[in-house]
């Protein structure tokens, strides 16, 4: 019976992430794509940590989110940057199940690559070179940069890739990963704003 209740709700799992897969007039998944609101589409995969990760940068257009001035091309690679608050308001609209991962997820699923900074026997390198637009996990993280909530000014884009986690190191800041282009490691941080505007992925459970 305990087998029968765990494949109940594996099943029930992979049919919501998968409900809101883009499918073509054949009714066949086309290159596991997902689709918001706004008609934009993102690539999607299912990675060793068994959820399923967008590949591409979110970019619904919501309060809170923040596209780059006159820089249509960036927008449509680097996707647009979210406070903490709208991050999370963001993935859960793109449908039951999908949601911002954890800093425990983020952690576990770059543990898979060698691992973050200061959870690594390299400094995060090899999960850096894993993870980054091109790497081998098909990841793509791009250097999004960051919006600063008080000037509304636009910082150290083309040099990190910073993301959100849904993780809260206390009422004014959250845990965030940092993909330094210079040093080629990944990092983390506890102590990201909430008020800034970063990069945001969002993940979906299709598996215990």
């Amino acid at each position: 019976m305990k087998n029968g209740v765990n494949m109940q709700a594996t099943l029930r799992a992979i049919v919501l992430c998968s409900f809101f897969i883009h499918y073509g007039a054949n009714g066949q998944a086309q290159n596991n794509t997902l689709r918001d609101k706004d008609g934009c589409s993102y690539t999607i995969k299912r990675m060793p940590d068994n959820k399923i990760w967008m590949t591409a940068n979110l970019n619904i257009n919501i309060h809170g989110s923040y596209g780059y001035e006159k820089a249509e091309q960036k927008n449509n690679s680097y996707g647009r940057l979210y406070t903490w608050q709208a991050a999370q308001a963001g993935c859960k609209l793109l449908g039951a199940g999908w949601r911002l991962p954890t800093n425990e997820e983020w952690q576990k699923m770059a543990k898979w690559y060698g691992g973050v900074r200061d959870d690594s026997e390299d400094g995060g390198k090899a999960a850096y070179q894993a993870l980054i637009n091109g790497g081998k996990a098909a990841f793509n993280a791009v250097y999004g940069g960051s919006r600063d909530a008080v000037a509304g000014s636009y910082a150290r884009v083309d040099a990190h890739g910073f993301y959100w986690t849904a993780t809260e190191s206390d009422a004014a800041n959250a845990w965030l990963y940092n993909f330094g282009k210079n040093g080629k490691i990944l990092n983390r941080h506890q102590d990201g704003q909430k008020q800034i505007a970063i990069s945001v992925r969002c993940i979906c459970d299709i598996v215990k």
